[in-house]
C-alpha cells in the first residue's frame, strides 16, 4: 500500500521534475534567446550609439558648416547689398552720363547749325568783301585818275591868274585880276570882291559826291566856304569847300540829289559869309 501510495507521488514528482526541466529548458532557451537578443540589442545599441556619435559629430560639423554658411550668406548678402548700391549708383551715373551725352549731342547739333550759319554768313561776307574789294579797286583807280587829272589841271592852271568879280548873285561880268589889285580901290571894295569870287567847275565826281573848281588858296578860298553853282545862269545847288590847293579846291554837294544836273564848266559864285 505504501509502495502504491508512493508511486503516484513519484510520478507527480517526475512530472514536476520533467515540467520543471521543460520549464527550465524553455526558460534557459528563453534566457539564451534573451541574452542573444540582448547581445544583438547591445551591439545594435552600440552601433546606434556609434552612429549617433557619428551623426552628432556630423551634426556638429553641419552646424559649424551652417554657421559658416550663414556667415558667408551674411557676407554675400552684404556684398549683394553693396553691389546693389553700387549698381544703383552706376545706373544713376549711367543715366546722368546718358543725359549729359544727350545734352552734348543737342549742343553739338546746335553748334553745327551755328557753324553752318556762320559759314553761310562768312561766305556772304567774303562775297560782299570781294565785291567791296572790286569796288575799292575801281574807286582807287578812279581816284588815281582824278588825282592825275587834278595834277594835270594844277599844272595847267598854276600860271593862270583867275579873275574876280564884284556883282550881285545874278551878275555875270568878270573883272580882271589887275583891276582887283588896283591900288586905288578901297578896303570895302576889296572885301566885297573877296566875298564874291566867281569861277567854274573843273571836275565832277558823282560817286564821291564832290566837285573841283578852279579857285584855290591864292584866291582867298577858305575851308567851309560855300559856292553856288549856275548852269546857263540858272541856280542849281551849292558846294561846300573841304579841301584847298593853290589854284583849285574841292567841295561836296550840299544837295546830293542835284549833282546830276551839274556839268563841267558850270559857273560857281561864292556866297557871302
Amino acid at each position: 500500500m505504501a509502495d502504491k501510495a508512493k508511486t503516484p507521488i513519484l510520478i507527480v514528482l517526475v512530472l514536476i521534475i520533467l515540467v520543471s526541466l521543460s520549464v527550465a529548458g524553455a526558460t534557459f532557451n528563453l534566457l539564451q534567446k534573451e541574452r542573444t537578443q540582448n547581445l544583438v540589442l547591445q551591439e545594435n545599441l552600440e552601433e546606434i550609439r556609434t552612429t549617433q556619435k557619428i551623426a552628432e559629430a556630423k551634426l556638429e560639423e553641419s552646424k559649424k558648416m551652417i554657421a559658416g554658411l550663414e556667415s558667408k550668406l551674411q557676407e554675400a548678402q552684404a556684398q549683394i547689398s553693396n553691389l546693389t548700391t553700387g549698381l544703383d549708383q552706376e545706373r544713376a551715373t549711367k543715366d546722368q552720363a546718358l543725359s549729359q551725352i544727350e545734352q552734348l549731342r543737342q549742343d553739338l547739333e546746335t553748334q553745327k547749325g551755328l557753324r553752318l550759319e556762320l559759314e553761310n554768313k562768312l561766305g556772304q561776307a567774303q562775297s560782299e568783301m570781294a565785291k567791296f574789294q572790286a569796288q575799292l579797286t575801281d574807286l582807287e583807280a578812279r581816284k588815281s585818275d582824278l588825282e592825275t587829272k587834278v595834277k594835270e589841271l594844277e599844272a595847267k592852271t598854276q600860271d593862270i591868274e583867275l579873275g574876280k568879280i564884284v556883282v550881285s548873285p545874278e551878275a555875270t561880268a568878270i573883272v580882271g585880276g589887275d583891276a582887283a589889285a588896283a591900288p586905288q580901290e578901297s578896303q570895302a571894295k576889296e572885301a566885297a570882291v573877296a566875298s564874291s569870287l566867281e569861277g567854274k567847275i573843273l571836275v565832277i565826281n558823282r560817286d564821291y559826291n564832290f566837285a573841283v573848281i578852279n579857285l584855290g588858296s591864292k584866291d582867298s578860298v577858305g575851308i567851309g566856304d560855300t559856292f553856288s553853282i549856275y548852269h546857263s545862269n540858272k541856280y542849281i545847288t551849292d558846294i561846300k569847300i573841304e579841301k584847298i590847293h593853290d589854284s583849285m579846291s574841292a567841295g561836296s554837294f550840299v544837295s546830293a540829289q542835284m549833282k546830276d544836273k551839274v556839268s563841267e564848266g558850270d559857273k560857281v559864285l561864292r556866297k557871302s559869309k
